[in-house]
């Protein structure tokens, strides 16, 4: 897919970029997230949120870049290292060198485009609980600190989705297939 077709029934929304999670991981943290997010609030799967707003004018040339990108680079390793404190919720840390080299040529690209979020500096995560009270995410990080060791994998790809608050349509995800290491 080198483009988004726009749909004359729904408004433009703006784009979502994730760094793809192998099957493993994948499952692991969708079931930690499954379990201790608040259901009314858990309408995604585990994921990890590179960017949080593209414009929606960017529909034909953020997927092309995005396929670029995947085709020039190798996954990209990483490691699973710990829990991350949210405050009011918990998150499993990502420690990934390669995985913010190819976010920031994605960044260096587009940076016109992003928003204030967007160009801060980034902290990768998969985000297992959010929106509870201190006491609860205290609690599940004390739980959950002495069974988790690190855990190393590669990213297999990039996703595209459609934010259509609150949930994410997907529009796109391409294999990391190239060569070079970021």
């Amino acid at each position: 897919m080198d483009t988004i077709p726009a749909s004359p029934r729904t408004p433009p929304a703006p784009f979502i970029v994730t760094a793809e999670l192998p099957e493993d991981v994948f499952a692991w943290s969708n079931g930690l997230r499954a379990e201790h997010f608040p259901p009314e609030r858990n309408w995604l799967k585990a994921h990890v949120t590179l960017f949080h707003s593209f414009a929606p004018s960017l529909r034909d040339e953020l997927p092309r870049f995005l396929a670029r990108m995947a085709g020039e680079f190798a996954p990209p390793r990483a490691q699973l290292n710990g829990l991350m404190d949210l405050g009011q919720g918990t998150a499993l840390a990502i420690r990934s060198p390669q995985m913010l080299a190819v976010r920031s040529a994605i960044a260096e690209h587009f940076w016109d485009m992003l928003t204030r979020q967007d160009q801060g500096g980034k902290q990768l995560h998969i985000t297992i609980q959010n929106k509870v009270d201190r006491k609860a995410a205290t609690a599940l990080q004390q739980q959950l600190a002495p069974r988790l060791s690190p855990r190393d994998f590669a990213f297999t790809g990039l996703g595209l989705h459609i934010y259509r608050n609150p949930h994410w349509e997907a529009a796109g995800v391409w294999k990391f297939r190239g060569k070079h290491s970021a």
